[in-house]
């Protein structure tokens, strides 16, 4: 299963690029390649949270659907999430914010298996690229609006 591991060092409290994180429904205005993000489910404290989203795969002019579980920790600023359904044939991992010297160091980590019929294994390499380039653009869009000030 294919997986990808990222961090990054963002200029903000943990607490601010946390509470970022936590506002998914700003997501589509801050992320390029996602069409549309949908919450479905949110628990009474808001640690569960059951979201549909809306991907764009401009490369194949299409769309990729799926539906995510998240379990955000607020003590330990982190975010477990699993896919329940959607295109992909799984997806799952985790977002780590560690307080560092002032700054919030960002990881990220992304176990996945997504196959296309009929497309086969050469384009293997294509999905794994993409699906790094949009996750570092999610990371990245956190990072810009957390950098901004209050």
């Amino acid at each position: 299963m294919p997986r990808i591991e990222l961090s990054l060092t963002i200029n903000a409290p943990v607490e601010k690029v946390y509470a970022v994180a936590r506002d998914v429904e700003s997501f589509p205005d801050i992320m390029e390649d996602l069409q549309s993000l949908t919450v479905l489910e949110r628990s009474e404290d808001g640690n569960r949270t059951v979201t549909q989203w809306v991907g764009i795969i401009r490369e194949f002019n299409r769309t990729v659907k799926w539906t995510q579980e998240d379990i955000w920790d607020p003590q330990r600023y982190r975010d477990d999430f699993k896919l329940l359904k959607g295109d992909m044939d799984s997806m799952s991992g985790y977002w780590q914010f560690t307080p560092v010297n002032g700054q919030t160091r960002f990881d990220s980590l992304v176990d996945y298996e997504f196959n296309i019929p009929l497309i086969g294994a050469l384009i293997n390499a294509l999905i794994h690229k993409k699906m790094t380039a949009n996750l570092e653009a999610q990371m990245r869009a956190i990072q810009e609006r957390a950098e901004q000030p209050d």
